[in-house]
C-alpha cells in the first residue's frame, strides 16, 4: 500500500491521521499556494538571489544559479520570513513578470518570457489575427508594371484580410 503525502499537481503537503505539528503542514502548504495561485514573479533568469527580498516575491531561478539558490535552475523561488521556498515547473506553468510586463510560460524545458501562444487573436468579437496565410511572391517580369503591381497589391490585401488586419 502506497501512502501519498502531497497533493500531484501542486505538490501540496496533506495531514496525516494523528500527526503532530499539523499547523506547520498546512501553513507550508498555505506558502506554497501563496506562490503558485496567480503568481507574479520580479524578475526571471537571475543566478544570485535579491539582496533584499520582501515576504511574497517571487523569482524564476536563472539556469547557473549561486549562493541560496544553488541547485534550484529554472525553479521558482519565493521568499517568506522563514527563507527561500522552491517549486519546481512543471510543463504549463506561466505567470506574470513584473519586470518586462508580459505573460512567462514554462514549457520545453525551460522559460519563455513575453510569447504568446493561441489559435487566434480576438478583439471586440473580431478575430485580428489569424493562422498564417501562404506566402506571397514578390513581382517579378511582366511587360505592363501596373498591371503586376495590382495582382500583388491585390494578394496582399487579401492576406491582411485574411489575417484580420484590415476590414473585408
Amino acid at each position: 500500500m502506497t501512502t501519498i503525502d502531497q497533493s500531484a499537481r501542486l505538490a501540496l503537503p496533506f495531514l496525516a491521521p494523528g500527526q503532530a505539528g499539523k499547523e506547520l503542514t498546512h501553513n507550508e502548504a498555505l506558502v506554497r499556494l501563496d506562490m503558485l495561485v496567480q503568481p507574479v514573479v520580479a524578475g526571471a533568469g537571475g543566478n544570485a538571489p535579491p539582496a533584499d527580498p520582501r515576504p511574497g516575491q517571487c523569482w524564476i531561478v536563472g539556469a547557473a544559479p549561486e549562493g541560496l539558490w544553488a541547485g534550484q535552475a529554472q525553479a521558482l523561488a519565493g521568499w517568506t520570513g522563514d527563507g527561500w521556498r522552491f517549486v519546481r515547473p512543471a510543463e504549463g506553468y506561466a505567470a506574470w513578470n513584473a519586470s518586462t510586463h508580459q505573460p512567462i510560460v514554462y514549457h520545453d524545458g525551460a522559460w519563455h518570457d513575453g510569447d504568446v501562444y493561441a489559435g487566434r487573436l480576438v478583439i471586440g468579437g473580431e478575430t485580428v489575427v489569424g493562422a498564417r496565410g501562404a506566402a506571397i511572391d514578390d513581382p517579378v517580369g511582366g511587360t505592363i508594371v501596373d498591371d503586376v503591381a495590382r495582382e500583388v497589391l491585390t494578394r496582399i490585401l487579401s492576406a491582411l484580410r485574411q489575417h484580420g488586419l484590415i476590414a473585408r
